[in-house]
């Protein structure tokens, strides 16, 4: 079922489609509950605001406006030498996802940020550049229920088909993660959340990098590690302890908060894989530069790009909302989708390139 709803924009009056669908439904691992529903963060769509190609808008505006040579605000970046590796899986926890099949796939060396780009980088960008995010144009941008204020709750009427716990929050951006009734003051070192695909390409051109195939970016989160599930190996909880930010309980009724978070962390709050890299699973979803398909060549490839078009990009990682009951999306090879100019209180993103920035 598609349930769609307008929402007014302030000021400009313009009606926004968001049609809402209902919640990403996919058969878990067989450890997993049967039937379980998803997390419904893939389906939090807008409907399309013209016709104009979202990755000519993208470098179009990148390259004019706010590319910036030298800048000093973005993250460490770590050297990942290129190598084969098997990409996918054929033991998909959630097949629907075009997870499988396992392909061989070749990647050159790149450089991939340390970390989730942070509230204060993506600051550092506004403040050099004036750029506006899609969220802000739109007006408005999901966020996850439970982290919402009780009254902000009350002025929402509308929720996601079958997905409840996403609701439509105006005035909720960057700058102000969970409605205006919130800031970034005290979480500046937290990756920002509420950027677009569009918003992430702006960044990384400014920043003279750009986003991860998304190749590039399992093999980068895969640390190396051959057939794990994780980046650190197949045991979610080694010793013990926890090695991202992930929920923990009642999905969606209660965080226990066992890792310490029940909502973002900050960066380098969780031991890094051997790439160095902090994050890759857990924390936010992360957007990569593929446009969605679920069917895969199993021919070896070299520097794979996915499709030349579609509807949806690629974003890896999962997020903090990630509970193995009903969005078993935090391993290496697992996979969802968004359309590009979505945007939403656990997606975000981090940069890659050729040279060491």
């Amino acid at each position: 079922m598609v349930r769609c709803f307008s929402l007014i924009l302030v000021a400009v009056f313009i009606k926004v489609q968001l049609c809402l669908q209902s919640s990403c439904a996919g058969k878990q691992e067989p450890a997993s509950q049967e039937g379980a529903a998803g997390c419904g963060c893939d389906k939090l769509r807008r409907a399309a605001a013209g016709s104009e190609d979202p990755e000519e808008r993208a470098s179009s505006e990148a390259a004019v406006k706010y590319t910036a040579a030298g800048n000093e605000a973005t993250s460490e970046m770590v050297f990942i030498p290129g190598g084969e590796f098997l990409m996918g899986t054929d033991n998909p926890g959630i097949p629907q996802d075009g997870e499988g099949p396992q392909r061989p796939v070749h990647v050159d060396s790149f450089y991939m940020d340390v970390l989730e780009v942070t509230n204060q980088q993506f600051q550092s960008f506004i403040e050099a550049t004036g750029y506006v995010t899609e969220a802000e144009k739109f007006g408005n941008s999901f966020v996850f229920e439970g982290i919402l204020s009780e009254a902000v709750k009350s002025q929402i009427t509308q929720a996601v088909a079958a997905a409840p716990w996403w609701l439509p929050v105006k005035g909720a951006n960057w700058k102000h993660p969970e409605g205006q009734d919130s800031n970034i003051t005290d979480r500046l070192d937290h990756p920002v959340v509420h950027v677009s695909w569009a918003d992430a390409v702006a960044f990384c051109s400014w920043a003279n990098k750009r986003l991860p195939t998304e190749a590039e970016w399992e093999y980068a989160c895969r640390g190396g590690l051959r057939d794990r599930l994780y980046p650190w190996g197949n045991k979610l909880n080694p010793k013990g302890q926890h090695y991202a930010n992930l929920w923990q309980g009642d999905f969606p009724v209660h965080n226990s908060g066992e890792d310490g978070y029940v909502k973002t962390s900050p960066v380098k709050s969780f031991p890094a894989n051997a790439f160095g890299l902090h994050d890759t699973v857990g924390n936010v979803w992360e957007w990569t530069s593929d446009w969605w398909t679920v069917h895969h060549t199993t021919d070896k490839q070299h520097n794979p790009t996915g499709p030349p078009s579609g509807q949806d990009k690629v974003k890896k990682g999962g997020s903090y909302m990630c509970h193995k009951s009903y969005c078993y999306r935090y391993r290496c090879a697992a996979r969802s989708q968004n359309t590009p100019d979505s945007s939403a209180s656990n997606l975000g993103f981090r940069c890659v390139s050729q040279k060491k920035q």
